[in-house]
């Protein structure tokens, strides 16, 4: 069965690829202009511009493609600076550039420039050990719509003025409260904040992003620490992944979901439970591993846990003995719940059901419209 799939495709591949007389068909250089440039916007641009050498059609393909992709690392500057000249695309949607020498900084005003002046849309830049400094015409641009900066100093000396940018993400960036008071003021139709791994942040102040929906905040390491305090009261979402303690939370009163975990097991604290009250509102949560080791802590002490609203719990762990305690106690205070999901890590499904639906069906609430699912993932 398998010889004869096997030969069936060949003889369509024979057919699309070879003439009656069994010359080779180009089928790939017949698709139209604007489909070959969507195949380029998946591809780094040198090898949409080597493709100019196949004929002059080609040549004009690569010039009208609305993406660029450059590493500078793996390409000449100079070949990168000659690539304007021979680009005629009047709108760019996306421009992705990434940097690590030390001698690109004089260029990239340059490249920027440039692809301002084509009304980017989506702009990924990143710029590992390359201390660099954005000009002021780069913080004023009305066409962007989303902006990924990696190992970015944000300190804007000027007004920004980002009026479409909706989607924002930081990694690994240097921003201070006052330079990112700075840059939310300037994006009035922000719907999504992601800070990965970002350092000089103490208090993020949301209440005037009205329009913000989505925020992301991940801390890896104790070394680098975001934000010690968020006030989001327009939020719908919230994911933290904090290293050590948790932060504060001063106003999340619209939120409907929420994914808490710390990436190591930390000691138990006041502001551990102070969090949880915040989020006893959200109709659908999702704990991890590590908080429910840190809860556990908390059950065996004594602390009350808060009363929660939620109506879809989802908990990520390892279903093991440190992390029961922890389990029982936010069950035990969630009398809405109607759906219960475990993601388990290294353990049996089965078990690890028939041990989450008794330590569920002993807490109090309406046991008929309870449902309990466990999916099985990888570490």
């Amino acid at each position: 069965m398998a010889d004869v799939s096997a030969t069936a495709a060949r003889r369509v591949r024979s057919r699309h690829c070879h003439g009656g007389d069994g010359a080779v068909v180009d089928t790939i250089s017949g698709l139209p202009d604007v489909i070959l440039q969507h195949i380029f916007t998946y591809i780094p641009t040198k090898y949409a511009i080597r493709t100019s050498l196949l004929s002059k059609r080609w040549r004009r393909v690569w010039c009208d493609t609305p993406s660029l992709s450059f590493n500078s690392s793996i390409l000449n500057d100079d070949w990168i600076n000659q690539t304007p000249t021979g680009y005629t695309a009047p709108k760019m949607m996306h421009f992705h550039l990434k940097s690590d020498k030390k001698h690109d900084a004089p260029h990239i005003d340059k490249w920027l420039e440039f692809v301002m002046s084509r009304h980017v849309e989506n702009m990924v830049l990143s710029f590992l050990l390359l201390k660099y400094s954005f000009p002021d015409f780069f913080y004023v641009n009305p066409s962007l719509k989303q902006l990924t900066l990696k190992y970015c100093d944000m300190s804007p000396e000027c007004s920004v003025s980002w009026t479409s940018l909706k989607k924002l993400s930081l990694v690994r960036c240097s921003v201070s409260d006052e330079s990112m008071a700075k840059i939310l003021s300037g994006c009035p139709v922000l719907e999504s904040l992601t800070l990965n791994r970002c350092h000089g942040l103490s208090y993020l102040d949301l209440s005037r992003s009205l329009r913000l929906r989505t925020v992301v905040v991940v801390e890896r390491s104790s070394s680098v620490t975001g934000p010690k305090v968020i006030e989001a009261p327009h939020i719908h979402y919230l994911y933290l992944r904090y290293a050590q303690f948790p932060c504060t939370l001063v106003d999340v009163s619209s939120l409907t979901e929420a994914d808490v975990d710390t990436n190591e097991v930390i000691t138990y604290s006041d502001k551990v439970m102070n969090m949880l009250e915040k989020l006893q509102h959200v109709e659908k949560l999702t704990f991890g591993g590590n908080l429910l080791q840190v809860l556990s802590v908390a059950q065996l002490r004594g602390v009350p846990f808060p009363m929660f609203e939620v109506k879809a719990l989802t908990l990520k762990t390892r279903i093991f003995h440190y992390v029961i305690p922890g389990i029982k106690g936010v069950l035990q205070n969630s009398h809405d719940l109607k759906k219960l999901t475990v993601h388990t890590i290294h353990c049996k499904t089965k078990p690890a059901k028939q041990l989450v639906s008794s330590i569920w069906l002993s807490c109090p609430g309406d046991q008929k419209m309870r449902s309990v699912g466990i999916l099985r993932q990888s570490a």
